[in-house]
């Protein structure tokens, strides 16, 4: 069977090189060899672990935020209540259980999953079992009306485009091919379309954009404009515009060299939460704020105390361990953060500060 390496390596040595956004897409979302569309990434079993992974806590804390958002929006009869990217449907789920606490906000969910993945789709079927739940594949399918959205590890997925300042021009980062195989190459001179203080760095500098998470963002904004409700978005990144290379693979939950054997691993950058944002207008932004932070706004160090109560020493010291791994600032505390993007009316929701 042909390897999506191999089709990766033809079309480059016909074609010439690569973006590294084409490379990435490719490498995930391969209809037939993409990492998404043929692995089990989530979990001990898989390639990494997400907050909902880590603990039903997470999902549990976004159902009562969801729940308190759509009491601030006036309680509406039918709010459409949303998830980009579910992975194997366990935030939702989490977040449903808890949500069955305020009944009146459950009645008015109508429940949407947006998932491209025939396979994740199954795995979402079986985990959300008994539940009336819709899918469909991308965002502008959803159905019009009040909107309540999250969106947990999803944009550090989509496809970056990078450049490299040489000689004081920015060029953009290809994928060729070398001796050794893929390779890094340097592609025509051009003018990223960045701010003025990331384009004055200095040669070696890289710098990334994400065509696909701003286009995501200004279509979220255009909606919240246009009809009222929220959208929550967890991710690692930085807060401000800023150079790097944060490109990077994980198999096996450990870290895998970004263009060896592409469609085994996983492959993500980090978000540049300020230019969400900024795609995002007319909408209003609020944070982004430490991950830590927001989850201790919501309450989960009483949420893990009672969870805590529920077993002996044991179960009481691994609440605690999937606490501090979400919270703690070594851990998934401050690289994660979480940004909320609002109807431009609505006040500051429950975790952000106004």
């Amino acid at each position: 069977m042909t390897s999506l390496a191999e089709i990766l390596a033809e079309r480059i040595a016909k074609g010439g090189p690569i973006t590294v956004a084409d490379f990435m897409a490719e490498a995930l979302g391969h209809p037939d060899l993409g990492y998404y569309t043929t692995r089990e990434p989530f979990g001990l079993e898989g390639d990494f672990t997400t907050a909902p992974e880590v603990s039903q806590m997470f999902g549990e804390l976004l159902g009562l935020w969801c729940a308190l958002v759509w009491q601030m929006m006036g309680a509406p009869e039918r709010v459409v209540l949303a998830e980009l990217g579910p992975g194997r449907g366990t935030l939702m789920n989490d977040l449903l259980r808890a949500a069955a606490g305020v009944p009146a906000f459950l009645k008015a969910a109508d429940i949407w999953l947006v998932e491209t993945s025939p396979r994740l789709q199954a795995r979402q079927h079986q985990t959300l079992r008994g539940r009336d739940v819709h899918w469909c594949e991308r965002f502008d399918q959803l159905p019009d009306g009040p909107l309540l959205l999250v969106a947990n590890e999803l944009f550090d997925a989509l496809p970056v485009r990078q450049f490299e300042k040489q000689d004081g021009a920015w060029r953009e980062r290809m994928v060729g091919l070398g001796p050794a195989g893929f390779e890094f190459v340097a592609g025509p001179a051009t003018l990223p379309d960045l701010p003025a203080a990331v384009l004055d760095a200095e040669d070696g500098a890289i710098a990334e954009i994400n065509e696909p998470a701003r286009a995501l963002a200004a279509a979220i904004g255009k909606r919240l404009n246009r009809q009222p409700g929220m959208a929550l978005i967890v991710d690692y990144g930085h807060a401000r515009s800023a150079c790097g290379d944060t490109l990077q693979a994980v198999r096996r939950h450990r870290f895998h060299p970004v263009l060896e054997q592409p469609g085994l691993a996983d492959i993500t950058a980090h978000v540049d939460f300020q230019s969400l944002a900024a795609a995002a207008v007319p909408s209003r932004a609020w944070g982004p704020v430490p991950q830590g932070d927001f989850l201790r706004a919501l309450g989960i160090e009483t949420r893990a105390q009672l969870l805590a109560k529920t077993g002996g020493d044991k179960v009481a010291a691994e609440i605690m361990g999937q606490m501090r791994r979400l919270i703690d600032a070594a851990e998934m505390g401050t690289l994660f953060k979480a940004l909320a993007l609002a109807s431009p009316t609505m006040a500051a929701p429950p975790g952000f500060v106004s």
